[in-house]
Formats: C-alpha cells, sequence, structure tokens
C-alpha cells in the first residue's frame, strides 16, 4: 500500500523514524507508524522504504527482537547512523530520485543530517505535508485520545501558570535579542507551562499540544474539547488581556505560525524538540535558537514546593517497594511467582499509594 503511495508522489524511497510530533522519547498506539508498517515493536528505529525493498535500522538492543518480529521483506541493518542510512538509500536510489519523508516527525539536526549526507548526489530530499505511512494505515490507524485535560491542583505544583507566564516573559526581556515569542513544541513543556495534565500517552502525563507565547498574547494548540472545565476556566481567567490563554485546535499551529512568521518578530525556539517541519515555517532571520527553550530550562530548576512533593512521591513510592519485597519473600519460596505476576503486584502495591496515577514506565519487576 505504502508503495503504490509512494508511486503517485512520484517519491523512490521514503524515510519512516520511530518518533511522534513532539519528539518524545515514548509514544501513542496513534503514532507507531514504524511498528505498523514493519512489524518491529522496539522503541527505537528508522525504516527506508523503496519500489522494491525495505530495510530497517536498530540499535543492539533490539537486533534479536528485530530478527523475530521482521518478515522476509525487510533487511535488518544493524546501526543506527544517518551515515549508512544515507549510504544504503544512495545505492538504492537512482541518480535523479526524491527521497521523501514527513517533515514533522525529524528534529532539525537529523533533517540537515540527511541534507548533508545527500546534498550533491543528484537525489533530493523531498519533504511531503502529508505522511504516507497514516495513508496507507486509513482507517486502521488507532484514533486520537479523546481523555480529559485537567488542570494540576495548586497543592503540588507551588507555582501558579500565570507566574510562569510571568517568569518567561521576563526571559524574553532579558535577552540580548529580545525575542518577541517562545515556540514551545515538546509536549512537557506546555503541560508544566500551564498546570495541565493528559494521559495521551501510556505512563506519561502529557496531552498533544503546541504554545506560542508572545509578550501579550498565549496560543494554545490542543483538542479543546477535551478541556475539563476547571482548566478551561482557569485559562481563560484573565481574558481578555495579556494572561488570557487562545485556544486553538492542535492541527492550527501550522497555520497560525506561518501568519505570526510574517510580522517583524523573532522566534525563541529549542531545537531538541522542535520538528523541522515547524522550524522550516519561520524565516532564518526571525529565528532565536537554543538547545532548550527557556520554559524547559525554568521547568529543570525545581523550586522548594516541587522538591517538598518529589521527597514525599518518593517516601509512598519506596512503601509500595518494601511491601512488595515483603510480598516476595513470603511468596517465592512457593514457587508461584514469575515476572509478570511479580509486576501486577508491585503496580498494585504503588496503586494503592495515594495521589498514584500509575507507574512512569512498564514495570520490570524480576531478573533471571
Amino acid at each position: 500500500a505504502l508503495r503504490g503511495i509512494l508511486r503517485t508522489h512520484g517519491a523512490h524511497a521514503y524515510i519512516v523514524p520511530s518518533t511522534d510530533a513532539h519528539m518524545s522519547e515514548y509514544i501513542s498506539e496513534r503514532d507507531a507508524r514504524l511498528g505498523w508498517l514493519t512489524g518491529f515493536t522496539g522503541s527505537a528505529g528508522t525504516a527506508v522504504v523503496t519500489r522494491d525493498k525495505a530495510a530497517l535500522w536498530t540499535d543492539s538492543r533490539y537486533w534479536t527482537q528485530a530478527e523475530r518480529e521482521l518478515d522476509c521483506n525487510w533487511e535488518l541493518q544493524r546501526t543506527t547512523s544517518i551515515e549508512s542510512i544515507a549510504t544504503w538509500i544512495l545505492k538504492e536510489v537512482p541518480a535523479e530520485g526524491n527521497v521523501s519523508l514527513d517533515p514533522f516527525l525529524f528534529s532539525i539536526d537529523t533533517w540537515n543530517s540527511y541534507s548533508r549526507a545527500l546534498r550533491g548526489s543528484g537525489r533530493t530530499l523531498l519533504p511531503l505535508e502529508t505522511n504516507l505511512v497514516d495513508q496507507a494505515w486509513g482507517d486502521q490507524r488507532p484514533p486520537p485520545s479523546s481523555s480529559e485535560i485537567y488542570s494540576l491542583p495548586a497543592e503540588f505544583t507551588g507555582s501558579r501558570w500565570q507566574d510562569k507566564v510571568a517568569g518567561i516573559r521576563q526571559r524574553m526581556e532579558q535577552h540580548a535579542r529580545r525575542p518577541t515569542a517562545v515556540l514551545l513544541s515538546g509536549l512537557e513543556e506546555t503541560a508544566w507551562l500551564f498546570n495541565l495534565r493528559g494521559d495521551d500517552i501510556p505512563y506519561n502525563p502529557v496531552f498533544y499540544s503546541y504554545t506560542l507565547l508572545t509578550n501579550t498574547t498565549i496560543s494554545l494548540f490542543a483538542e479543546q474539547s477535551r478541556l475539563s472545565q476547571e482548566a478551561r476556566q482557569s485559562l481563560r481567567s484573565g481574558c481578555p488581556g495579556p494572561l488570557c490563554v487562545e485556544l486553538h485546535d492542535y492541527g492550527q499551529v501550522s497555520a497560525h505560525l506561518r501568519r505570526y512568521a510574517q510580522g517583524n518578530v523573532t522566534v525563541w525556539l529549542g531545537t531538541e524538540y522542535t520538528t523541522y517541519g515547524l522550524y522550516a515555517i519561520v524565516p532564518q532571520e526571525k529565528l532565536l535558537q537554543e538547545s532548550y527553550s527557556p520554559v524547559m530550562t525554568a521547568k529543570a530548576v525545581k523550586n522548594a514546593h516541587e522538591q517538598e512533593m518529589l521527597r514525599a512521591a518518593h517516601v509512598r513510592d519506596a512503601v509500595a517497594v518494601i511491601q512488595y519485597l515483603l510480598w516476595l519473600e513470603r511468596t517465592v519460596p512457593q514457587g508461584q511467582v514469575d515476572e509478570f505476576s511479580g509486576a501486577q503486584r508491585v503496580d498494585a502495591f504503588r496503586w494503592a499509594q495515594e495521589h498514584s496515577r500509575g507507574p512512569s514506565f512498564e514495570s520490570i519487576s524480576a531478573s533471571g
């Protein structure tokens, strides 16, 4: 199916990464394009499909797994280097060929690496706004999350979102280049800034969103219908005015950024979490690029209340682990415990603790 679509776009190869549009470490089922296409369920890899070949690149953690999961359509490449992927592409794609990809799934660095590797080879790196895997996936693709986006109670944050916004605006004013806006692509950035949480990605309390924060306006791009009543009231409490959050649909971010970038502006962004697709919308001279956005660096420094909450959470978690170890001591000699039942048990102890929202990754409960 993908090859049929590839031909209609005049492309000779299509690159499929394992990331989502926010460079998230973990992704939702809806974004598991690599897994759907290849059958490979490891968390990191890159696939390239040409009109008559297909290959998957992954690191040594996954070689055995990939051998089991890939069928004979696929060649397994035991490396992850872009040089290796590009070399393979140059061998398989004819000299005037197009190598296409979705620019909203590649980091700026990764895009630039492919661009450099193909430069002067006669092959063209062709960004396609529609994702070809999604087209092939069609109705079978899992739907977007419909769960609630909720406000984190003040007792956990130690800082109101309005104060966080004021702090970021202050950093904008103090910066030598005086940026007029900050663009946030990392999901935890928007969640932290507005004290909001969701569960769009398993084990991660985030929701799909972007934020464009200017000196006088705040634009939040997310699925509006999913905001809890309380969250919506909190965001709209400062309307009209500089602390009024304007709500836009998640899919509107590119169009909005394109309009904004036409003015006399400077957009500050963190390159680690911004995709090439968004980055390319803003003219180079209007960009202020740093590895991390000012929100990411502010978020990294926990206030006294957050530190207190972290310690309290670790104490509650330690109680659950001690209960688990005691349970193991009693039940392992009976020969009834395996890794899976152990994982279920430690999760149950954790769930029983106050404020628990579940583990932060799938429990790895035992060895040997």
